[in-house]
């Protein structure tokens, strides 16, 4: 079930200011709104198209075929548009959406198709798909009234997600299935009970639908937002293990971080000296080690790289959601730069149509295989962490930080830990490069957009677990810790942070089946900065 939170506005989509956030709030359920100049905005696009058309330009998708079919003419479109060129042209459409609905199954989660169409709508928002009014009126119809096409999740190699996105477009006939306000049922009877006509395509508006990156764009937009959530609460568990260990602060010292001013390692060391602000850490301890492993001195510089890659990653996705990755692409008041021929070629009157290749996504692909191999350096420095906390020699406490009648505490614990970390380092290996040829050889390169963003989803969600886990010893090694320093506080951050993670968990004094826990500590993670703001 999608549920919108009620302290929200709707979300006002124009094709210009959208952020990933806005894009997360429509996939869980909220509503949206679409400001009438961005709607005349697409009615003045698909009027430059035709008009590209009617001066006998050869428009993909329109006038010609697609992909290795592109020397044939599908319609002629030169003079006016005839009942028979409607005919001829909405035939088209309609067949190419159906031959491109070939993706192969398990069905994506509902609020990926939801977070989709959002990008898709924001997309033609922007003019540059020409399509249409209709079809923008029907993606904002389709998320307002719940209306949520069954799309198949695999099939897509990264340059537009033809094969899934296609299935929005049956839809959009009235073919195939939705989940209507939670129900699973043929698209033709949610369209009749929501009282929306089906979609009579024409023009391009086919080769629109099924011809973006919307798919791997609104999974981008998810994964941020759950990389974020995630950043904060790795920063506020990695505040209470090194309180657990009795470490040394001095790696974050700001006059440390100015020995070596990289900006990310000065500002994350500051994040980290708010965060342990008034813990007993900065007061004198002989016992205290003057060097704590790598895994916890290192930690200000994984911090940083993690927070600029999110940021650089949400930024090139930002960009990806409020412009148009449609070939063609439709230009709203240019001019022909020279009076060369070939510069000219697509120009009519108020504008251009122009063949493009800005379906390819690779800035901001790349920008998540980085996210993947940070996020890799972080599993890893998560599972150490907690090694060292298990250990006595690390952590001068009792071994896997036994208590009570606990035996075996956290012994058998470091198996699932490991087995995470490893897989989560090996969903880091680069997949972008990794592609064929199709389409006759045409479409010889490739991204794989979905899947490298999938995988960093995997990954965020590992890095969860694996942070639920150190969770669980850090507090219980702060708790035996107190025990033997009572007049030992803690930070303000740390405390309420502890206080509130003991309300789902207890104290381990008595050998019980751990598995719970990890799992209440992963999702006690996972909103810890919703509930906090």
């Amino acid at each position: 079930m999608l549920l919108a939170s009620a302290a929200h506005a709707d979300v006002i989509l124009t094709g210009r200011d959208t952020t990933p956030e806005m894009i997360v709030r429509v996939a869980r359920g909220e509503k949206v709104v679409v400001p009438s100049e961005s709607l005349q905005r697409v009615s003045k696009a698909f009027d430059i198209l035709l008009l590209g058309a009617k001066e006998g330009q050869d428009i993909y998708g329109l006038t010609v075929g697609v992909g290795w079919n592109k020397d044939r003419k599908t319609v002629d479109a030169k003079g006016e548009l005839t009942p028979e060129l409607l005919e001829a042209s909405r035939r088209f459409n309609e067949g190419l959406l159906r031959a491109h609905s070939v993706g192969v199954g398990p069905d994506t989660e509902l609020d990926v198709v939801r977070a989709a169409m959002a990008v898709r709508l924001n997309n033609i928002l922007t003019g540059g798909p020409g399509v249409q009014k209709s079809v923008a009126d029907m993606l904002l119809a389709f998320l307002n009234e719940q209306i949520t096409p069954i799309m198949p999740s695999r099939g897509s190699v990264g340059q537009a997600d033809m094969t899934l996105l296609s299935h929005v477009g049956l839809a959009m006939l009235g073919e195939g299935e939705v989940d209507y306000k939670d129900k699973r049922v043929p698209a033709a009877e949610a369209l009749q009970a929501a009282k929306i006509e089906r979609l009579k395509p024409f023009g391009k508006d086919g080769l629109a639908i099924l011809s973006s990156n919307a798919y791997a764009a609104g999974l981008g937009a998810l994964a941020i937002h759950d990389a974020e959530q995630m950043m904060a609460s790795s920063e506020m568990v990695y505040a209470l293990s090194l309180e657990g260990l009795n470490g040394n602060i001095s790696p974050l010292l700001d006059d440390v971080a100015a020995l070596r001013p990289f900006p990310s390692y000065i500002g994350a060391a500051k994040k980290l000296r708010t965060l342990l602000a008034g813990s007993y850490l900065w007061q004198q301890d002989d016992k205290r080690i003057l060097q704590d492993p790598l895994s916890y001195r290192t930690a200000p510089y994984l911090f940083g790289s993690m927070a600029d890659s999110i940021a650089r990653t949400k930024s090139l996705l930002q960009i990806q959601i409020n412009s148009s990755d449609d070939n063609p692409g439709v230009a709203l008041g240019v001019r022909p730069s020279s009076d060369l021929p070939q510069a000219k070629r697509g120009y009519v009157e108020g504008g251009a149509v122009l063949p493009t290749a800005n379906f390819d996504p690779l800035p901001w692909v790349i920008s998540f295989e980085e996210l993947g191999i940070v996020l890799a350096h972080h599993a890893t420095a998560s599972s150490e962490r907690t090694l060292k906390l298990n250990n006595p020699q690390h952590s001068k406490l009792p071994r896997y930080l036994a208590a009570g009648e606990a035996q075996h505490a956290f012994l058998v614990v470091e198996a699932p830990l490991m087995a995470i970390a490893t897989e989560t380092r090996a969903l880091a290996q680069p997949t972008s490069f990794d592609s064929r040829p199709i389409a006759g050889g045409v479409e010889d390169v490739g991204t794989n957009a979905p899947l490298v963003v999938s995988r960093v989803r995997a990954q965020i969600d590992n890095s969860f677990a694996i942070l639920g886990i150190e969770l669980i010893q850090a507090a219980q090694a702060v708790d035996l810790r107190l025990a033997e320093h009572q007049d030992r506080p803690l930070s303000a951050a740390t405390t309420t942070f502890k206080q509130a993670f003991r309300k789902k968990v207890p104290f381990l004094d008595k050998d019980r089946a751990l598995s719970p826990d990890v799992a209440v500590a992963a999702s006690f993670l996972k909103d810890w900065q919703q509930r906090r703001d």
